[in-house]
C-alpha cells in the first residue's frame, strides 16, 4: 500500500491560470513589473504568502487587503468553475480501490481548497486534505513535508509527494520524501528542471496506475 500526498493547483485542477491571474493581477493594478520567475517564486508560498511577498516589493497595501482582493477575484471560480485535470479523479478512484491512501497538501487556503475539491466529487477521495495553514509554514520549508508524514502516519521516506512547482519539488526531494514531478502547462519551461529534480515525472494521471 503507497501514501500519496498531492499538490492541488496544477496537479489535481486545472487553477492554476486563475491563481496566476489573481496574485499578478495585484502587481498590474499597482504598475510592478512582473515575469515568468515571479510565478515560480509565488506558486509555493500561496495566498498569503505571496501577500507578504508582494508587499516586500512595494505593493502599497496590507496582507489582508491584498488577500481580500484576490478573493473577490479568484473565490468563484474556485467554487464553481475550475475543473479536475484530465484523468484525476479517475485514478484517484482507482488508487482508492488498490488500497493506496491519498492526502493533500496545498499551499491554497481552505476556503478555495474545499470547495474546489466537492464541486469536482473528489473531496471524500482523500483521506486529509491540508492547507499550509494547518502547518503554520509553507512547501518552502522541508518541515512540513515532515510533520505531514507524521500525520500520515509513516517515515518521510515512504510519502511520495506529487507537485508541478519545481521549488516545492526540490524542497520536498530535500526533505526525504519520493517525489514525482507533475506536468502543467504553467510550469512547461521549468519541466526539463523538474524532470532532473525528482524520482518521476508523469504528464497524465492515469501514468500512477503503471506502478
Amino acid at each position: 500500500m503507497a501514501s500519496y500526498l498531492f499538490d492541488f493547483d496544477g496537479t489535481l485542477v486545472d487553477s492554476m491560470p486563475t491563481f496566476v491571474g489573481a496574485m499578478l493581477n495585484v502587481l498590474d493594478v499597482h504598475g510592478i513589473p512582473h515575469d515568468g520567475d515571479t510565478v515560480k517564486t509565488i506558486t509555493p508560498l500561496g495566498y498569503t504568502g505571496a501577500a507578504r511577498y508582494f508587499v516586500s516589493l512595494g505593493v502599497p497595501m496590507t496582507v489582508e487587503e491584498i488577500l481580500t482582493m484576490v478573493d473577490d477575484y479568484a473565490t468563484e471560480a474556485y467554487a464553481h468553475r475550475i475543473l479536475a485535470k484530465p484523468n484525476v479523479k479517475e485514478t484517484l478512484v482507482a488508487l482508492r480501490a488498490r488500497g493506496d491512501d491519498l492526502h493533500v497538501l496545498t499551499a491554497s487556503p481552505h476556503r478555495m481548497l474545499d470547495p474546489c475539491l466537492k464541486s469536482n466529487g473528489m473531496f471524500e477521495l482523500f483521506d486529509n486534505v491540508w492547507s499550509c495553514e494547518d502547518f503554520g509554514t509553507s512547501k518552502a520549508d522541508p518541515k512540513i513535508y515532515e510533520m505531514a508524514a507524521a500525520r500520515i502516519g509513516r517515515r518521510v521516506e515512504e510519502v511520495i509527494f506529487l507537485d508541478d512547482n519545481l521549488d516545492a519539488d526540490r524542497t520536498a526531494k530535500r526533505a526525504g520524501m519520493i517525489v514525482y514531478g507533475v506536468f502543467d502547462e504553467s510550469s512547461r519551461a521549468y519541466a526539463d528542471d523538474i524532470r532532473a529534480a525528482t524520482d518521476r515525472y508523469i504528464t497524465d494521471f492515469s501514468e500512477l496506475l503503471e506502478e
